[in-house]
């Protein structure tokens, strides 16, 4: 119900009750939601901004694998204080942590190679 609107997901999320999912469980799949592709109006808003429908599934494609590394970070790490972890998922969990950390400090290119300057 996500791609119709996101306000949605609260309510089905309500109506379904989701039994014999834990607090953990509910708050990582709510981040997930929060963080996907968005509404088919905005998908649609993507796709006339980017003119292209290649750059438009790439926009969605990342924005489904970037909320999906979260959720499952979250999952991940908050089962380590539940006792419930597991040690393949808690693995590559920290490695998409390492991988995202690395990302946000790498130097920018264009500041390592010094530009010539231009005398004037």
């Amino acid at each position: 119900m996500g791609l119709v609107a996101k306000e949605e997901v609260v309510g089905v999320f309500g109506v379904l009750d989701f039994e014999g999912m834990s607090q953990l469980a509910a708050y990582s799949f709510l981040c997930f939601n929060l963080l996907c592709a968005p509404c088919f109006a905005a998908i649609g808003a993507i796709r006339r901004e980017m003119n292209s429908a290649k750059w438009t599934l790439f926009a969605i494609g990342y924005q489904c694998s970037f909320a999906y590394a979260v959720s499952l970070m979250i999952y991940q790490f908050g089962s380590l204080f539940t006792g419930e972890g597991h040690m393949s998922g808690l693995i590559f969990a920290t490695l998409i942590f390492c991988f995202m950390i690395y990302m946000l400090f790498k130097p920018y290119k264009e500041f390592i190679k010094p530009r010539k300057t231009i005398r004037v």
